[in-house]
């Protein structure tokens, strides 16, 4: 699979950080700390990656409404 241009190299760290954030809070963080990221299945990326997008959902509503609405 080939790996695509990160439009936003400096935010690596933050999404990484989400994920942690993430797994820990659907209580997967023991299982991704045994088994790594790369071994765990696909339901559980699942969970991760949807929860993630609830949570990156959230905090853009929370700064669209804090400027008004008006997206930079």
């Amino acid at each position: 699979m080939a790996k695509r241009k990160k439009l936003y190299p400096k935010a690596e760290d933050e999404l990484d950080s989400l994920k942690e954030e993430v797994a820990e809070e659907l209580q997967l963080d023991d299982d991704i700390k045994e088994r790594g990221f790369e071994n765990i299945t696909t339901r559980e990326v699942g969970k991760i990656g949807g929860n993630m997008v609830k949570k990156m959902i959230k905090y853009a509503e929370k700064q669209m409404d804090e400027k008004g609405g008006k997206i930079d």
